[in-house]
Formats: C-alpha cells, sequence, structure tokens
C-alpha cells in the first residue's frame, strides 16, 4: 500500500515537472517572436514614458475625425496620452475612491500610459456629449458610436467595444504588437529611437 502511495506521489511530482518545463519553453517561444529585433529595441528602464501621443496614433486619429466628419458625426476626443497618476486617480475610483468603477488598469498597465490610446465620444445636436451608444445623430439608421469604431478599425485601431470581457467603447488603441508587459519591460518600437 505504501508503495503505491509512493508511485502515485512520484508520477505526480513528474507530470507536474513536465506540465512546468512545456509551459515554459512555450512561453520563451512565443515571447521570442513576439520580440522581433529589428521592430523592437529593449531600452529597460531609460525606456521613455511618452508624453504625448505616439506620432502615428495621433496622426491617424486626425484622420479618424475627418472621416467621421464626412458622414456627419462629430467625434470628440475626451482622453488621449494618460500619465500614471491619473490612471491610478481613475482606477482607484469606486475602489477607494467614491464612484463607478471605469477602469481595471492600474499606472503602467494601460496602453493610454504609452501614448498608444485615446478615448472618443460623440458630440450630440445641441453640442453636449452623447454618451448612449445607440445614438445616431446623422439619422441613417445606425449607431454613430459603431460607425466611428468601424472607420477606426479600418484605420488600424482596435477597438475596446470588440473585448470580451470589458466592454470600452470609447477606447481605441494602436499598440503596434506591443503588449503592456513588453512596455513595462522597457521595449519601445526601433523605428521611434533611431535618432535617439
Amino acid at each position: 500500500m505504501k508503495s503505491n502511495i509512493n508511485y502515485s506521489l512520484i508520477t505526480g511530482i513528474i507530470i507536474i515537472i513536465i506540465f512546468t518545463i512545456t509551459f515554459s519553453l512555450l512561453y520563451i517561444f512565443s515571447r521570442h517572436n513576439q520580440i522581433e529585433e529589428d521592430k523592437y529595441v529593449l531600452l529597460g528602464d531609460e525606456a521613455p514614458i511618452p508624453t504625448e501621443l505616439h506620432p502615428i496614433v495621433e496622426e491617424t486619429k486626425n484622420i479618424l475625425l475627418e472621416k467621421a466628419a464626412e458622414i456627419d458625426i462629430d467625434v470628440i476626443i475626451t482622453e488621449g496620452l494618460r500619465p500614471f497618476e491619473k490612471q491610478d486617480e481613475l482606477y482607484n475610483q469606486g475602489r477607494s475612491t467614491l464612484g463607478n468603477i471605469v477602469t481595471y488598469s492600474k499606472a503602467g498597465e494601460s496602453f493610454h500610459n504609452y501614448g498608444l490610446a485615446f478615448d472618443y465620444a460623440i458630440k450630440n445636436a445641441n453640442g453636449g456629449i452623447e454618451w448612449d451608444i445607440d445614438y445616431d445623430g446623422n439619422h441613417n439608421g445606425q449607431s454613430d458610436w459603431f460607425e466611428v469604431a468601424e472607420i477606426a478599425k479600418e484605420l488600424g485601431f482596435e477597438w475596446g467595444g470588440d473585448w470580451r470581457k470589458f466592454k470600452d467603447y470609447p477606447h481605441l488603441q494602436m499598440t503596434f504588437g506591443l503588449s503592456i508587459p513588453m512596455l513595462q519591460e522597457g521595449y519601445r518600437l526601433a523605428e521611434d529611437n533611431k535618432t535617439k
């Protein structure tokens, strides 16, 4: 009986070790494939924290505003780059301060913090901000919010309204293949650092 218990224990330990090694190798392989040496540069602690939207994000955002205006949708940008301090203030909202929970990201965990995301809303006929995602201000039978999102996706943005868990309808981001863990480690686009 004792040998059966030892055999089961040893078998269990071996299985755990095999799974651990397998998942570790898969993680290393996926990280290696994710980090293309010619596309990204690791700056570590020297990696700059942006003070404005990435130039490509800014330029594409302006194209989005123009294209939305062409179909009579007045888009307003409610937030662009978000400093770490502001991110923590928003994270604390609904937790340690009053208000509803509006984010699950702490400082350094949002693409806003790296100038790769912005939030938008629709301006209604009275000039106020329209938060109703079904609002159809141009009267074409479609939600203005969703029309803007479709234009944004055609321009290369990811839309928070497509997320499965936490739908973030005002959110648009352009990550260039960078993940939050990569940005936190200090990876930046190599193109942005050629002259630095």
